[in-house]
């Protein structure tokens, strides 16, 4: 196993950072490193949690390698995914895909906001990195509202005041699909090293439950997920290389 750093390195690390003998400032500036290696590690932790999981993994065998009980681990993991995501990694162009995916629920008369809403909401943002793939894989609005009909329609779920009373609501009614999928795009950010949530986050975490309507019509219309892990990366390379 990789070691991480030990006390002095993290303490000449911390110093460094604060950039100050003041020792207020060192105090506050190892308060925030150790809050921010707080996040990391349980977005990691919960990141193979996930994947365990997702592998057909039991709560028994999940909580007998992490050494806590099987009410323990599902206290923790599981019931984190159906919470409100935390919103301060997120981008601008991320958040206004989740203020879109809102109306895109209201216009299909769905008193719930699921992984279908949160795809289509994405090209309400044509210059973010997730629609900059779909589009260039020719995967439309148009294609993607045709099969995400056929999946979910637009039908009277409930009365025009049932869906608006719930779409207002304080916590959004995210189903737990796509609680799983906000709460995911951390975990993918992660993995490529971001500290920030991307549109481009969210379109990987569609692929963390392939019977989601996002992921299948994803699926269906030609991009699976090492497509688009791959179109992720190209682009990725292309803004960083100022392409």
């Amino acid at each position: 196993m990789t070691p991480g750093p030990d006390l002095q390195q993290l303490i000449d690390t911390i110093r460094e950072d604060a950039a100050s003998d003041d020792v207020l400032d060192q105090l506050g500036t190892a308060a925030g490193t150790i809050s921010e290696l707080t996040n990391t590690s349980d977005a990691a932790l919960g990141y193979f949690v996930d994947r365990a999981r997702g592998a057909g993994k039991s709560w028994v065998e999940i909580s007998a390698v992490l050494g806590v009980s099987k009410q323990a681990a599902h206290k923790r993991f599981a019931d984190s995914w159906t919470a409100q995501p935390a919103l301060d990694r997120y981008t601008p162009r991320t958040k206004a895909v989740l203020t879109g995916a809102k109306e895109v629920a209201r216009g299909m008369n769905h008193p719930f906001i699921g992984t279908e809403h949160l795809l289509l909401a994405l090209y309400g943002q044509p210059e973010s990195l997730a629609t900059r793939v779909l589009l260039a894989r020719g995967i439309t609005e148009e294609a993607v509202a045709a099969a995400v009909a056929e999946q979910s329609p637009a039908k009277a779920a409930g009365t025009p005041r049932d869906v608006e009373a719930a779409l207002n609501a304080d916590n959004p009614p995210y189903t737990r699909k796509a609680a799983h999928v906000l709460q995911g795009a951390v975990a993918e950010a992660l993995v490529l090293g971001h500290n920030y949530v991307g549109t481009e986050h969210v379109l990987l975490a569609f692929y963390r439950d392939s019977a989601s309507v996002a992921t299948e019509t994803l699926t269906a219309l030609g991009l699976d997920e090492s497509a688009a892990w791959a179109a992720i990366r190209a682009i990725l390379e292309e803004v960083t290389n100022g392409k």
